[in-house]
């Protein structure tokens, strides 16, 4: 059995080191998953995760955020935060500091105020630029200021059909620590040009996020309707419960979202790690990666995950 392991999706490379250092040092893993993910929401180049997120369909960017602890099995999440860059950080103060499991919106921006969390203006210059230009690629005689999408959002819903345009999608964090606890951190600024409000699977434990130490741990990426449809991390644990292997867990729970029509897209991705450090990822798109290391690998590893087709 490994003393530690520690994976994510490949847009979490960055905060891979960060995540080992605090297992090495017999840290918990939540405290990993959580320190891992807050150096990709500071990433600014990533423009799917908290600083630098490309925006809604008014050009406001909103967070969504989970954390799971596999020992006693306490969750806590935020959905639709606007103005602060570590929403997973925030999400871990909702499970330790409130009796809920999810804030969202102004609610979740008040809370993140009072716990002292410091504002940020999230929307950088290279997001609002590549925001106007989608705008002004469809209406050419905008007027400046874009004021209005704001006004009237709803007439244009067919900007919002583009929700793989991030190219590294949510960012997942699973662990297991030197005692043997399993936990799981996912944050993402969500469907780019999504409706204003919009929630995807990242904040809804067992559809984005999930970890149980009897079983294992799971988290997923790419089209979080399709996720919630199905309760996908729930039922890749719960796969592993009935004795699947890590992997075969993973291909039973994609194959269920698998057989679920979507006319906006079917891409979904998939990772595992079970409580004695095995860990696999798949996805039903071809050439996707996810990245692993334990107390052997002083850098971060990547590997292929496994295609299970989606069939179209």
């Amino acid at each position: 059995m490994a003393k530690y392991v520690v994976i994510a999706s490949s847009n979490g490379t960055v905060g891979m080191r960060a995540a080992a250092v605090v297992l090495a040092s017999g840290g918990s893993a939540l405290d990993a998953v959580e320190a891992g993910c807050r150096v990709v929401e500071s990433n600014p180049e990533d423009h799917s995760v908290g600083l630098g997120g490309l925006p809604n369909l008014v050009g406001e960017v909103e967070l969504d955020a989970s954390i799971t602890d596999g020992r006693t099995r306490a969750t806590g999440a935020v959905a639709a935060l606007k103005g602060y860059e570590h929403p997973i950080s925030v999400a871990r103060r909702v499970m330790e500091r409130t009796p809920h499991v999810l804030l969202a919106g102004e609610g979740a921006a008040r809370f993140a105020a009072e716990m002292g969390f410091e504002p940020a203006e999230l929307l950088t210059p290279e997001a609002q630029a590549e925001w106007e230009g989608k705008l002004r690629d469809e209406y050419p005689d905008l007027e400046p200021g874009l004021l209005l999408y704001h006004e009237h959002a709803g007439l244009y819903l067919h900007l919002t059909r583009d929700p793989e345009k991030p190219a590294g999608g949510t960012v997942n964090f699973l662990a297991l620590d030197t005692s043997g606890d399993l936990a799981g951190a996912v944050s993402t600024s969500g469907w780019y040009f999504k409706y204003p409000g919009r929630v995807g699977d990242s904040p809804i434990v067992g559809a984005g996020n999930y970890a149980d130490n009897r079983y294992g741990a799971a988290a997923c990426t790419g089209r979080g309707e399709l996720a919630i449809r199905a309760v996908t991390a729930h039922s890749v644990v719960m796969h592993l419960s009935h004795g699947l292997t890590v992997r075969d867990a993973l291909r039973r729970a994609l194959e269920d979202a698998n057989s679920l029509e979507d006319a906006y897209g079917t891409g979904l991705n998939l990772l595992a790690l079970d409580p004695h450090g095995n860990h696999a990822a798949v996805s039903n798109r071809s050439g996707a990666h996810y990245v692993w290391m334990n107390e052997e690998t002083p850098e971060p590893r990547e590997e292929r995950r496994k295609v299970v087709d989606a069939g179209t």
